[in-house]
């Protein structure tokens, strides 16, 4: 799975707890006091969950844009549009275009994200170990900064 695709699904499932809690909450509440504040803290969670998801696209999508510059991919722009994004990793791989039908496969997609990215530490210049680093769980932040700018 995709990093977007795993923080959409996170997304989704959050928004979805929210959706079925808060009414619960707000109609065991006592008064419309408990009720307006149980919905300000769900909207401020709510507003700060899409800050940092946005932070997060936008990250990766530079990190991903930065490296396909450095490799001299085509269209390094790619990185910004969600399903394009894994048609510009797989050419930064150099791993045929029908490899995106693995990324939608539950369990494959890991064994074959984690290909994809050693391929793409590997034309960076960088150990293929760095592509392991996508499953473990703070390294998979630094890892895409750490490709696209390092020298």
């Amino acid at each position: 799975m995709t990093k977007h695709a795993s923080l959409r699904s996170w997304f989704g499932w959050l928004f979805a707890l929210f959706i079925v809690l808060v009414p619960a909450i707000t109609a065991s509440a006592q008064t419309d006091e408990d009720a307006a504040r149980i919905f300000a803290l769900g909207g401020t969670f709510f507003l700060f969950f899409v800050v940092f998801v946005l932070g997060f696209y936008v990250y990766h999508s530079l990190a991903l844009q930065a490296i396909g510059t450095k490799t001299n991919t085509e269209n390094p722009w790619l990185a910004w549009i969600p399903i394009a994004n894994i048609i510009l990793m797989l050419n930064i791989a150099k791993k045929p275009l029908w490899w995106i039908i693995l990324f939608i496969i539950p369990l494959v997609n890991i064994v074959v994200s984690i290909m994809v990215w050693m391929e793409i530490a590997k034309a960076r210049g960088k150990p293929d170990w760095w592509g392991i680093m996508v499953i473990v769980p703070i390294m998979n932040l630094i890892m895409p900064g750490y490709l696209a700018w390092a020298e």
